[in-house]
């Protein structure tokens, strides 16, 4: 058997290999998620303090409500070059009165998610609708590096 013979068929066998193998390989765990025993430790009425000592830092703040704490995991499988797919979803909220004591713990789960549509519309601008020339060179001759300043000293 010649040289190039055996390197196809070590290739083949090799190739044939991986393709049985586990795709745990290809897993990846996203995020911050406590452990479901310091979660069992949660109560309603801990104060902000207690929460972070017990769960450690949220993976994110709401911006719009600062009183509101995600706590979220997620494991993604990836294969080669085709598009991720997310697996499962994990997510822990917790809700603080404005006293920072804890009054609504929830989980919740993939399917508890919307799928959000981006729409591809676009929005028209009312007014004035610049010409070629003016939306190429209007701004020509409007920098004027030193207006206000005393140019005799310069």
């Amino acid at each position: 058997m010649s040289t190039n013979k055996v390197c196809l068929l070590a290739f083949i066998a090799a190739l044939s290999t991986t393709s049985c193998a586990n795709n745990d390989w290809f897993i990846t765990h996203n995020g911050n998620m406590p452990s479901q025993e310091r979660i069992d430790k949660l109560q309603e009425g801990q104060n902000k303090d207690e929460v972070l000592a017990n769960l450690g830092a949220p993976s994110s703040i709401v911006s719009l409500d600062r009183n509101t704490w995600l706590y979220m995991s997620s494991e993604v499988e990836r294969i080669a070059f085709f598009k991720p797919e997310e697996i499962s979803r994990d997510i822990l909220v917790i809700r603080f009165n404005d006293d920072n004591q804890v009054v609504n713990i929830q989980r919740l789960a993939e399917k508890d998610g919307k799928v959000v549509n981006i729409s591809e519309d676009k929005t028209q601008t009312l007014g004035h609708e610049p010409g070629f020339f003016e939306k190429y060179f209007g701004g020509v001759g409007t920098y004027m590096p030193f207006a206000g300043r005393n140019t005799q000293n310069l």
